[in-house]
């Protein structure tokens, strides 16, 4: 597996942060502008990413104030999952994205990039949604 990851601070409580992660409806706001055609409930969103493919992604498991793991519920392009770390850190917390995906080496040359700028637009974005 290939992991990608992102992490950063939040002066929120992380009781905040992982309540906020922990519902999908709230990932949309997280999502960059090539994802469209977006529907979610608080266990389950359903995407299109533009020129690409169609996911539809569950949360897994949830460690209160800790875990989130998201993996597909339905098949996908590539094995993946999503996990969303957070720990309390001081007066705020610390919120890290790790995506692993199962990529052949060609998949790997042409989606590394996306994959790694997708983390990085999330967690940037979480900042600022949180912030």
């Amino acid at each position: 597996m290939t992991t990608f990851e992102s992490s950063v601070a939040i002066a929120k409580p992380v009781e905040e942060v992982f309540a906020f992660l922990s519902d999908l409806n709230n990932h949309q706001q997280l999502m960059p502008e090539n994802i469209y055609n977006w529907s979610s409930s608080a266990d389950e969103a359903r995407f299109t990413i533009q020129n690409m493919a169609k996911l539809v992604l569950k949360v897994t498991e949830r460690i209160q104030n800790k875990e989130i793991l998201i993996e597909p519920a339905e098949q996908a392009p590539f094995a993946l999952n999503m996990r969303w770390l957070t720990a309390a850190d001081g007066a705020g917390t610390t919120a890290k994205l790790v995506v692993a995906a199962e990529l052949n080496m060609m998949l790997k040359m042409m989606a590394s990039g996306p994959l790694q700028k997708l983390v990085d637009h999330q967690v940037a974005t979480l900042a600022k949604v949180l912030g």
